[in-house]
């Protein structure tokens, strides 16, 4: 078995900004100066939330709706220090924790 950690996983939306940045760009360069192990953008190709309304990707579209993930894994410690560097980006889409088995 290989050490514990934390999964730190944050649904935005493309067009989600902070100070005029893609918010999830935000994000992920304060995971790289924190000195986090990682941080990983998947862009979603349909999905739905809080609004309830469905957020599809079409191929010929650029929309702004399209659901991005943000996967950042590391110690329980390290994840949990970063969470307040989250708190003045004011994240209305989902964050969760869950805890892993880090293999590599």
């Amino acid at each position: 078995m290989g050490p514990s950690g934390l999964r730190l996983s944050i649904f935005v939306g493309e067009g989600d900004t902070w100070r005029h940045r893609s918010l999830y760009v935000e994000i992920v360069h304060r995971a790289h100066q924190a000195g986090l192990a990682g941080a990983t953008v998947i862009r979603g190709v349909e999905g739905f939330g809080a609004s309830s309304r469905i957020h599809p990707s079409h191929l010929f579209r650029a929309g702004s709706e399209r659901p991005m993930l943000i996967v950042i894994v590391d110690t329980a410690e390290r994840v949990h220090g970063f969470l307040t560097q989250l708190d003045e980006l004011e994240i209305t889409g989902l964050m969760t924790l869950d805890e892993v088995e880090v293999l590599r």
